[in-house]
This record gives C-alpha cells, structure tokens and sequence, in this order.
C-alpha cells in the first residue's frame, strides 16, 4: 500500500517541478522577450552608446547641477542588492524626530524650502528605497539650485522638468511624477555642466 501511495505522489512532485520551474518560467520569459524586451531585460537606459542606468530602478545624484532623488534606505542608499525600506511607521519617534525632522533642517537651512511646505518625497524615502521618480512640486523646489550651478535660465529648467513630467498610469492610478535620471540626462543635452563636472553620464556621477 505505501508504494501505490509513493509513486504517484513522486510523480506528481516532478511532474509539478517541470510544470512549474521549467515551463511555466520558460513560456513567461519567451513570452516577455518576445513582446516586451526592453521592460523584460531591465529597461536600461543608454548614452552614447553606454548603459548609464535602469529607467526603473533608482540611483543617487549628490552634485548641485543634477536633480536629486528622495531620500533611499536600501543598503547605504540605493544599493540594488538590498532593496528595502527603514520599516519605521508613522509613530515612530526616530522617523520623525531624527529623520525626516533631520532632512527637513537641512533643507530650510540651505534655503531649499521652508518648514510647511516640504513634499513628503524629498524627506522620506519610497519603501523599496529604489524608487526612480521624484513628485514635481519635489522637482520644481530644486529648479533654482540646478540652473544655478548650469549657469540656465531657470524657467528653461523649469520648462524641462514640465516636459518630463509623467501623468497618472491610465489616467487614474498614481500620481505625476518625474524620473530623475531621465530629466538628468535632459538636463545634459541641453545645459552645459559647470567647468570641471567631467564628461561622465549621470551613472558614473554619484
């Protein structure tokens, strides 16, 4: 009896193994590669003929002429490898009172913003950490900073940042948004960067 009871269950076991790691994988994937190949093979993005970056995974920019990103806590800030966010709610009292209150300092101190008037996204970070878009109130509070350092007009800038800005998927999910390293990326085709900024893609400029 306990044989007639192992075979088929040994059966079943591989039959679902090869239904389920082999073909079910394997169909997607053709399927993917064949319809859509650049979502399916990461959405890399190139300049000059290098791949700088993924139009879906967030990267950090620190310089004055590039848009920044929010704020990330995947690793020690958009580390791909370890995509997570600090897990702290609301009424943790480290989010707010170290953190975000932290940023927010830093922000009216360098004459970014004032207190009331922070996007949420430029204090908190997304909850994967790897989060590519940035709100465009977020964008337009960084205008300023940007055609400063580019020596720009800033209603050029500004004029950029609105043309880049995506609306809601279908009309009605999300929000606006502006991917950053697409805008960046803008920004160097058509502003010069300041003298000594290199000639690297925004990739290599962390």
């Amino acid at each position: 009896m306990l044989r007639k009871q192992l075979r088929p269950a040994i059966v079943m076991t591989l039959l679902l193994c090869v239904i389920t790691g082999l073909a079910y994988p394997g169909l997607v994937t053709g399927i993917a590669q064949v319809l859509f190949p650049r979502q399916a093979n990461g959405s890399l993005v190139e300049v000059g003929g290098r791949v700088v970056g993924s139009e879906i995974i967030g990267q950090p920019f620190t310089q004055a002429w590039y848009f920044h990103p929010r704020p990330s806590a995947a690793g020690a800030g958009y580390d791909a490898t370890a995509s997570a966010g600090t897990n702290k709610g609301p009424t943790d009292t480290k989010l707010a009172d170290t953190l975000i209150a932290g940023r927010v300092d830093s922000l009216v101190a360098a004459g970014v913003v004032t207190k009331g008037q922070v996007p949420a996204d430029m204090v908190t970070a997304s909850a994967s950490g790897l989060d590519p878009h940035i709100s465009p109130a977020n964008a337009r509070l960084q205008v300023t900073r940007v055609a400063q350092a580019r020596n720009a007009d800033p209603a050029a800038v500004q004029q950029l940042v609105d043309a880049r800005t995506e609306g809601r998927q279908f009309g009605f999910f999300g929000e606006p948004r502006v991917n950053v390293l697409m805008l960046n990326i803008a920004l160097d085709s058509l502003f010069p960067r300041p003298a000594g900024a290199g000639a690297t893609p925004p990739a290599t400029q962390p």
